[in-house]
């Protein structure tokens, strides 16, 4: 779950335009236009080069300056590896773009939101890179070394069908917002700080559009809108488990209170399904009460692994302090 998903890459199979969920597509068409247009007025103009310290730059030594060394970094292991992980995700935008574009399509109000979410996006690895360079957060190289292996391996969420898209893109927008605004916290820095609160605005705006989206196809269509959601809970986990390197950053994360299981089940998965009113709602067929009654199941053994967890954090923390070491905490 969350940072603690293990990555599973299967084939993807479009879902065909004559599809039953398709059809739904094509009723949320207004409410589609309806959210670009909310979206775009809701949305703030903001340049990536204003949250960059650029007069801290100086030249690596193919340029005749000095190259990269750990002691030049201002973050510790914790940041750093938020950091690194958030970046990474971010850089994997053209995979997202397919994904997206495939299930949605690109035309019509889709295809405009399906181009102002990527331009959107694309500006987020932008200004990270350009400040973990500029501030030698990280080391370049290795930095450059982990996209180009991530961005080759790609990101492939299987066969999702549109409705199962929109409800996890939900989940995914708000744990996203949740983890570069803890990040952000994490580092120490107030310009990372700053940045990254940007960058987690966007974010909030994007879970707000799709879940607005599910919003009004449960209404179309509340027993598939029912399935979609509780798969995508049960099943979820981040665009970039397959990630190298990705289960040893998780668990930094998660012991530093980033992003975790506690996190993932209050900040993130409860609050979406009380939107949704899903376990108040009273026009659900036997398949939609069977999808709900499961995933109330899940729901609370997810509470109780993230109650075991934060348990056994505490534990660490407390055993930690009592040596006279200090716990890495947001």
């Amino acid at each position: 779950v969350g940072y603690d998903g293990v990555g599973r890459v299967d084939p993807e199979v479009p879902m065909p335009r004559t599809s039953p969920q398709a059809a739904v597509l094509t009723e949320l068409e207004p409410v589609v236009a309806e959210n670009l247009d909310r979206h775009i007025r809701m949305a703030k103009e903001w340049h990536p080069h204003d949250y960059v310290p650029w007069d801290e730059g100086r030249n690596f030594a193919f340029l005749g300056g000095e190259d990269w060394s750990p002691e030049q970094s201002r973050l510790d292991q914790t940041a750093k590896a938020a950091m690194f992980v958030n970046l990474l995700t971010e850089d994997n935008l053209p995979s997202y773009h397919r994904e997206i574009a495939t299930r949605f399509g690109r035309d019509g109000a889709w295809g405009q939101w399906v181009g102002r979410w990527t331009a959107e996006e694309g500006r987020h690895g932008i200004a990270l890179r350009d400040y973990l360079v500029v501030t030698r957060g990280v080391d370049p190289v290795e930095l450059e070394r982990a996209r180009m292996d991530y961005m080759t391996t790609g990101y492939d969420s299987g066969d999702k069908t549109p409705l199962e898209a929109v409800a996890y893109v939900s989940f995914q927008e708000l744990a996203t917002r949740v983890s570069h605004r803890n990040t952000g916290r994490a580092t120490g820095d107030p310009v990372a700080d700053k940045l990254l609160a940007r960058i987690a605005t966007d974010e909030n705006l994007h879970m707000i559009f799709y879940r607005n989206l599910v919003t009004a196809a449960f209404d179309i269509d509340p027993d598939e809108m029912m399935k979609a959601v509780a798969h995508e809970v049960m099943h979820f986990e981040m665009p970039g488990a397959n990630m190298a390197n990705f289960r040893k950053n998780s668990t930094i994360i998660a012991k530093a209170g980033i992003y975790d299981l506690r996190l993932h089940h209050d900040e993130v998965v409860a609050p979406i399904l009380r939107t949704w009113k899903v376990f108040d709602r009273s026009d659900f067929g036997p398949e939609g009460e069977q999808a709900r009654e499961q995933l109330a199941e899940f729901l609370s053994g997810l509470d109780a692994q993230a109650t075991k967890f934060v348990e056994s954090r505490e534990r660490m923390r407390a055993r930690m302090a009592a040596k006279g070491e200090v716990p890495i905490q947001v």
